[in-house]
């Protein structure tokens, strides 16, 4: 079983606040401060999250990283290319670069809720 590393309590205190935020960012009015200043905030806990999850190696028992952390390196890009976009004024990629980031965070949610996983063993032992 993976421990609760530092690592693990840094990614974990990442994602579930980025969960939130994401989710109600995306139900907001786009466009005014508020929107802008919780996008910032949801992009510094999607890189912390991606970050962390660099030295995450339970899925391989400690023996390196995962396919996962593919997924990890593509949230960084995908972040950088919101960014990229709404500095540029194209809204309707910026939209779509953020909406499959979030997307991208509720599938590996659930991942992490599959039997064997440090969360599930967490939630329903």
């Amino acid at each position: 079983m993976t421990e609760f590393t530092p690592a693990v309590l840094l990614h974990l205190g990442a994602v579930l606040p980025a969960l939130a935020i994401g989710a109600l960012n995306l139900m907001r009015r786009k466009g005014t401060r508020t929107h802008r200043a919780l996008g910032w905030l949801w992009v510094g806990l999607m890189a912390t999250a991606a970050l962390s999850s660099f030295w995450i190696f339970g899925l391989r028992n400690g023996a390196g990283p995962s396919l996962i952390h593919l997924l990890s390196a593509w949230t960084l890009v995908s972040l950088a290319c919101a960014i990229f976009f709404i500095r540029r004024g194209n809204v309707r990629a910026h939209k779509a670069f953020i909406v499959g980031t979030f997307l991208g965070l509720l599938g590996a949610g659930l991942g992490a809720l599959a039997p064997g996983r440090l969360l599930a063993q967490l939630l329903f032992s």
